[in-house]
């Protein structure tokens, strides 16, 4: 009989925005080095971890912040994860031709290979939130990626409100979905409405973990980005959609939680969702409305 693996413990860096790039890789690396050295075996940033938001307006000057992938900071982080024996996703601006930028998720396994890429496939567009002028839909689907750690699959941010894009990263066999994000509320909006939406925010990731079964952690971003308020409060929640770890709204940190996929292979015995699902009657959700 294999023996199970022992639980695996993650680490979430919830961060601020800094003035400059190597301000930012500088401050990345320190906090992948004490998550390593805290135990950390899983590493994950941040949504576009290494620039401010810059898709609250328009300006096509940030398309100089792109970066081809693989690349120059793939490379440097491919070194770090090799140093540190930990798989890292990395949320990162990517260009891939002249007028073609996606928002991508790097994923680097423990011995430095990088096992691919997921680039962000909804794309929104909305006043402070001006994606839609920066970032093509990804066109890789959605994926899992074996690492040495267990089995991880990665949505970014806008995906997190759709079942569809937690559905089909459990179905391609994700144990533990991660989902680097930049949410927050607009200062027009008021404190009231911003606490309506961050509560929906975490409850329908919540439910994403009970309906598919996995661990679910949402890494996000705090601090004040011209009239937008990152609200933080990342967390990593089990099958059951039960708090983990839980970061402040306000204070950047690093969000450690321990993920046992071994329990979580039990739970799915007496769980089944996947088994019972009735694949001959879904044929309509491709459809864009079926009234």
């Amino acid at each position: 009989m294999t023996k199970p693996a022992p639980p695996v413990q993650i680490s979430l860096l919830q961060s601020r925005a800094f003035p400059t790039r190597s301000e930012a890789m500088a401050n990345l690396d320190r906090q992948i080095a004490l998550a390593a050295a805290a135990g950390s075996r899983i590493i994950c940033t941040q949504e576009l971890c290494l620039e401010e938001y810059f898709c609250r307006r328009q300006d096509p000057g940030f398309f100089n912040l792109a970066e081809a992938i693989p690349g120059p900071l793939t490379e440097h982080y491919s070194r770090l994860a090799r140093q540190h024996a930990v798989v890292l996703v990395l949320s990162l601006f990517e260009k891939c031709a002249p007028g073609l930028y996606y928002n991508t998720a790097v994923i680097l396994d423990a011995d430095g290979a990088m096992l691919g890429k997921y680039r962000k496939m909804h794309i929104p567009q909305d006043p402070g939130f001006e994606e839609k002028f920066y970032f093509a839909p990804g066109d890789l689907g959605f994926q899992s990626f074996t690492t040495a750690y267990g089995r991880i699959g990665v949505i970014i941010c806008w995906d997190q409100w759709f079942p569809e894009s937690a559905r089909l990263t459990a179905l391609k066999g994700a144990e533990l979905i991660l989902c680097p994000t930049a949410i927050g509320g607009l200062e027009s909006e008021g404190p009231a409405l911003a606490a309506l939406q961050r509560s929906a925010w975490q409850n329908v990731q919540r439910a994403h973990a009970v309906a598919n079964g996995c661990y679910y952690a949402a890494v996000n971003r705090t601090g004040r980005e011209g009239e937008t308020s990152f609200w933080g409060s990342s967390f990593c929640c089990d099958f059951y959609g039960e708090f983990l770890a839980r970061g402040s709204e306000q204070e950047p940190e690093m969000v450690t939680a321990r993920c046992d996929f071994a329990a979580l292979e039990e739970h799915r015995r007496m769980w089944p969702f996947f088994r019972d699902r009735r694949i001959d009657a879904y044929s309509h959700i491709s459809r864009r409305f079926d009234a």
